[in-house]
């Protein structure tokens, strides 16, 4: 759901000072600008101050990331479509969900980092396992020795235990992070289905193109060896434009 003057989205009149956004997603504002408030910068419609889908202002941590959710508010035609504003989505999920609900966020996942997507390996086809030792084995070495995260890796189909160090290290890791990194680990995460990939581009081990080419792994290698599925690759190319929406939210979030 996408920012709304009243909180829900919906055609119900504004509340005094707040800003008239999304009616049934008919654009009913004007001017976008952005403008310094107490705890950041505030995006505002027809000078006031938007609102999350939650009544909370969509105050930003950085210039940068208040100019670049204007964009997208600015950008928009008759109507407001959501799904063409990813960064406003990705603010908006963080001020009104990482926020309130910060530890089962971040238990849901450390829960990913138990399964981790690269401690899964295939034994065949041969050139499959190669892959995934060359792409998957320096993550690993890079979680231990700059997260302090030793996990084990199975060829097995059956879920593989973690140690409880490793566990530990990788909660802390995801604990130190502020409110809109995890709102954008959150995304990436969910995207690759690894903690570890999610982290290491959060910590600039790997760039977005670099992280979405070691998630999707196993699919490049299934078309490869069977031929393009087009909704396989439909389903390739959304996932890729989120996570690199992401990585650049991440970017915007953080003080030059």
């Amino acid at each position: 759901m996408l920012v709304a003057a009243d909180g829900s989205g919906g055609a119900e009149a504004v509340s005094e000072g707040a800003a008239p956004a999304v009616r049934g997603r008919k654009r009913i504002y004007q001017s976008v600008t952005t403008a310094a408030e107490a705890g950041g910068h505030a995006v505002r419609l027809d000078n006031r101050v938007a609102r999350t889908p939650a009544g909370q202002g969509l105050v930003l941590p950085t210039a940068a990331l208040a100019e670049a959710v204007a964009a997208e508010w600015q950008d928009q035609g008759e109507t407001v479509q959501p799904e063409t504003m990813p960064l406003t989505q990705l603010a908006a999920t963080a001020i009104d969900r990482i926020e309130a609900e910060r530890t089962r966020v971040i238990e849901a996942l450390v829960a990913y980092g138990a399964s981790d997507l690269v401690c899964y390996r295939s034994e065949r086809p041969a050139d499959l396992a190669a892959r995934q030792e060359a792409q998957w084995e320096p993550l690993l070495k890079w979680a231990e020795t700059a997260l302090g995260a030793r996990l084990d890796v199975t060829r097995d189909v059956f879920p593989l235990p973690q140690p409880a160090a490793a566990t530990e290290a990788l909660r802390g890791a995801v604990a130190a992070l502020g409110t809109f990194e995890l709102a954008a680990l959150s995304c990436i995460v969910q995207i690759s289905a690894s903690l570890v990939i999610g982290l290491a581009l959060v910590k600039g081990r790997l760039d977005a193109e670099a992280a979405f080419n070691a998630a999707m792994l196993d699919e490049k290698y299934q078309a490869e060896r069977w031929g393009e599925d087009a909704w396989a690759s439909a389903r390739a190319a959304g996932l890729r434009t989120e996570l690199v929406a992401a990585a650049r939210f991440l970017a915007l979030a953080r003080p030059t």
